[in-house]
């Protein structure tokens, strides 16, 4: 059986493809021209591709078996490599993009303007609109139905990472060729200078979004509430279960969580499903005449509970997992 992909993987290698070529010919044109926004879009172009590179070295790491040191699993290494690359974005991308262009702004930098210029915008353009298409699609793949606030709160941190890279390379391709339009058209040295700080302020949003984002599933996030509702309602819906004393859940990695959960057994229930197969009535005629049949009896029976306990857990696993299959791991504990 071929093994599934990870979420992410297409944007990704499709954005690190299209970045690298993207930042080659920015920088051939920034040099060639001169031109402030067009150098701090080579910038964010190299930063976003170094950035993918690492996004696809966690995707790459997640994807490793559980073994004895990470008995759950490699899932979190996204979240640390998409944490990683979002402090990228907010260093390398905003702060020398925002960086350069106020520093244009001082020293009146000009730049000579070249049909070059907009030829490198428009493939700019059109491959960073591809790659932003594709993350475009996988979101909508997984949460069609979900807002854009649910999007940002539960979709995947590399999936996102990518789109809301590609969403600013394509503005910052609108707004550097606005500046450079502007600068040409008035003469005036500083729109060039200004689109690179706009650009600039753009990448540190994006990255302070994704910085909190991976954070929160770095840190233990709980499951999604209308999930932890439904597993809540499926354990109290069971007879054998008096009480869901506590419930915890964590998510490892997209599509992977794990709970853990205290409960109160119904020991009139247990005891009834033995009674209906007719076992304790036999065994009841069978000793209760006899005291030293029933105290081996009454070893015996205390040796099957912890096994009819056990069962009843299985069964209770089974079903969670039959509804929730993102439920990899359950931890239920008795009181």
């Amino acid at each position: 059986m071929k093994k599934k992909k990870p979420a992410g993987t297409l944007p990704v290698f499709a954005a690190l493809a299209g970045n690298s070529f993207v930042a080659i010919i920015k920088f051939f044109a920034a040099f060639a021209t001169g031109s402030s926004v067009l150098f701090s879009e080579a910038i964010h172009s190299l930063a976003d591709t170094g950035n993918q590179a690492l996004l696809a070295i966690g995707l790459k790491r997640s994807k490793k078996l559980p073994d004895e040191d990470y008995i759950y699993g490699y899932g979190r290494e996204r979240f640390f490599w998409s944490l990683i690359s979002a402090c990228g974005i907010f260093f390398l991308g905003a702060g020398v993009t925002t960086y350069h262009g106020i520093n244009s702004l001082i020293t009146k930098e000009g730049f000579h303007y070249q049909p070059l210029i907009i030829l490198v915008l428009a493939v700019s353009f059109i491959v960073e609109s591809i790659t932003l298409l594709i993350a475009v699609r996988e979101i909508k793949a997984k949460h069609g139905a979900m807002g854009i606030r649910e999007i940002l709160n539960a979709g995947d941190p590399v999936t996102l990472s990518v789109l809301l890279e590609d969403c600013v390379a394509v503005l910052g391709v609108a707004v550097a060729f606005l500046s450079i339009i502007l600068s040409k058209a008035t003469g005036q040295y500083y729109y060039d200078g200004i689109g690179s700080i706009i650009i600039g302020i753009l990448l540190g949003l994006v990255a302070i979004t994704l910085i909190t984002k991976n954070r929160n599933f770095l840190i233990g996030r709980s499951i999604p509430e209308e999930l932890r509702e439904k597993i809540a309602k499926l354990l109290e819906a069971d007879p054998a279960i008096e009480k869901v004393l506590d419930f915890k859940s964590t998510v490892l990695d997209i599509g992977v969580y794990r709970i853990k959960c205290e409960i109160e057994f119904n020991g009139n229930v247990l005891i009834n499903e033995i009674y209906k197969k007719g076992e304790l009535k036999e065994e009841y005629i069978k000793v209760k005449d006899d005291f030293e049949e029933f105290k081996k009896f009454s070893v015996e029976f205390a040796d099957r509970v912890p096994r009819l306990v056990g069962r009843k857990i299985d069964e209770i696993e089974k079903k969670i997992k039959s509804k929730a299959p993102e439920v990899k791991y359950i931890d239920i504990e008795i009181n």
